[in-house]
């Protein structure tokens, strides 16, 4: 489990880590960063790695809550995360979209709960169909 995780860990980190290069070389390439924004950067890169390599991993393939609350935590954590993150990014982007706080995680939740149903179906017929290959 732990090597997983840390395998998750790093592989979000590096594909965060370069997408948000691309990015600011696609929309910035005029601009020019100061050695300290790195550290954003990287900071930005933690946040996504922590959130979605190990914590959605860990959420849903390891521990044993109801869904509601897999739901409810995944939720918060993703729009906690995702505001740490444009708050690393640029304060002054932080400070437009902060009073949209409530919106973003009432519709992180009511999409949460769309995909953890789809999911759901999918996973259940995956299942039966192992089982019915079994029977046979």
């Amino acid at each position: 489990m732990i090597a997983n995780l840390r395998h998750s860990f790093f592989q979000v980190f590096t594909v965060t880590s370069l997408w948000v290069t691309l990015l600011l070389t696609l929309f910035f390439k005029d601009h020019t960063l100061q050695m300290g924004y790195l550290w954003n950067l990287a900071g930005i890169a933690f946040i996504a790695a922590v959130v979605f390599g190990v914590m959605y991993n860990a959420l849903w393939n390891y521990f044993t809550l109801k869904p509601i609350w897999n739901i409810a935590i995944s939720s918060t954590f993703n729009i906690l995360g995702g505001m740490a993150g444009v708050w690393l990014f640029s304060e002054e982007m932080f400070q437009l979209i902060a009073p949209w706080f409530p919106g973003m995680w009432l519709l992180s939740i009511v999409l949460h709960t769309i995909a953890f149903y789809f999911y759901a179906r999918i996973d259940s017929k995956k299942k039966a169909e192992e089982l019915n290959k079994i029977l046979k």
